[in-house]
């Protein structure tokens, strides 16, 4: 039977391979250090709980929440930004609550996208980036990833070769999966490029709280005018290590809001209302939760940079992100990071996430989630160590994914 229009636009799902793969050889009994899935192990801090534990007592709370969010919620993510960001925002036109970023992201195409229209993605990227407008019947063009002096070139000829003229630009720093951050001075070319050719910008600020060595990675919106063509997701699930609760926000234009909200309102009713008032709860507070989940992914990264590096495989220390991009060594790159990940698993008990599923400019690299704690990323170092020493008789035995027929 024929599969449905959108099913077939979908690419296979890379990252289930090695799930597979991971779930057999824990059946068998292996331990499995799980690096590739980016699921924040750490709990939600105990006050937000508590307040969730509060509100949901209040049988009023049970009804149908706001799809937009409740007042206070979207108040909270308006002071958060003039705290974090020295950003003003409207609560009432340009803020919406969202069920996480990539939900936000998802709707965003739905409510935006025409049959055809060309938005630029840069490769490798969040697979939701690209193809939540791929659902939405876009085309995707890629350009790079690397916020550098290079991105505008690589923007203007992107542009000048797209047909019809480009719909949006997406944009992602610190960047999942490359842990790639942008400058202020960055967003304000790229502003002032978007405004001149009018072209959208949808920025996924979702790792804006996890940052190591230098600045807080900024907002777009701090740039003057950026807000006239612009639109900011942010989620709470690493900030606060809330990944389940499903609350993340978009902030910005309000003609780009006002239409992502109309869209949400026919999609759904919003998440939950206890949980809508404890992520309020969490937004006023006074930032220790933020910087305690910081401190935590800080100190695993010198862990893995340290331990990975006496192994033998050289990573380098992301600035930002719960994510290291990682090159593949060198006697292994040749087999791509699907293959490659899997022969992880199979020989070394590590389960990272390749490249590949990024995008095809990912496939020399993989992902390591910082979702351990320290003791065991040491025993996957311990494990990968192993595993490099008896590299040349590992290799005989693997059949590269460019050779299968």
């Amino acid at each position: 039977m024929e599969e449905f229009h959108k099913v077939r636009r979908l690419p296979p799902y890379v990252f289930e391979q090695v799930n597979r793969l991971k779930a057999s050889a824990r059946a068998q009994g292996a331990d499995i250090i799980d690096l590739g899935m980016g699921n924040p192990d750490l709990p939600t801090p105990t006050a937000i709980v508590d307040k969730l534990c509060e509100v949901v007592r209040d049988p009023r709370t049970h009804r149908y929440s706001s799809s937009r969010g409740i007042p206070g919620l979207r108040r909270a993510q308006a002071n958060y930004y003039a705290r974090r960001f020295n950003v003003k925002l409207d609560p009432e036109t340009q803020i919406v609550a969202t069920l996480g970023s990539k939900e936000g992201f998802a709707n965003m195409a739905q409510a935006i996208t025409a049959p055809g229209d060309v938005v630029i993605c840069p490769n490798p990227t969040y697979p939701i980036h690209a193809f939540g407008f791929i659902m939405s019947g876009g085309v995707i063009r890629s350009i790079q990833a690397e916020p550098d002096e290079s991105f505008i070139r690589a923007l203007e000829r992107a542009v000048r070769h797209s047909i019809p003229k480009p719909l949006a630009l997406i944009l992602n720093y610190p960047s999942n999966p490359t842990a790639h951050v942008a400058t202020l001075d960055f967003y304000k070319d790229i502003v002032a490029y978007a405004k001149k050719n009018d072209i959208i910008l949808l920025s996924d600020l979702a790792y804006a709280e996890i940052y190591f060595d230098a600045a807080p990675p900024p907002s777009i919106l701090q740039v003057p005018g950026a807000i006239d063509i612009a639109v900011e997701f942010t989620s709470m699930s690493k900030t606060f290590s809330m990944p389940g609760w499903r609350m993340g926000f978009a902030v910005g234009n309000e003609r780009l809001i006002a239409a992502l909200t109309r869209v949400k309102s026919y999609l759904d009713y919003g998440a939950f209302t206890p949980i809508q008032v404890a992520a309020t709860a969490a937004l006023n507070s006074d930032g220790a939760e933020i910087a305690e989940v910081r401190g935590v992914y800080h100190r695993r990264r010198d862990v893995m940079v340290e331990a990975f590096g006496r192994a033998g495989w050289d990573i380098p220390a992301p600035a930002a992100t719960m994510f290291a991009w990682a090159p593949i060594p060198e006697p292994f790159k040749s087999l791509g990071s699907l293959e490659f990940s899997k022969l992880l698993i199979e020989k070394a008990d590590v389960a990272v996430a390749p490249g590949i599923g990024f995008g095809e400019h990912g496939d020399d690299f993989v992902r390591i989630a910082l979702v351990e704690n320290e003791h065991r990323i040491r025993q996957a170092a311990r494990n990968v160590k192993r595993f490099l020493a008896s590299a040349a008789s590992t290799l005989d035995n693997v059949i590269p994914l460019s050779a299968r027929r």
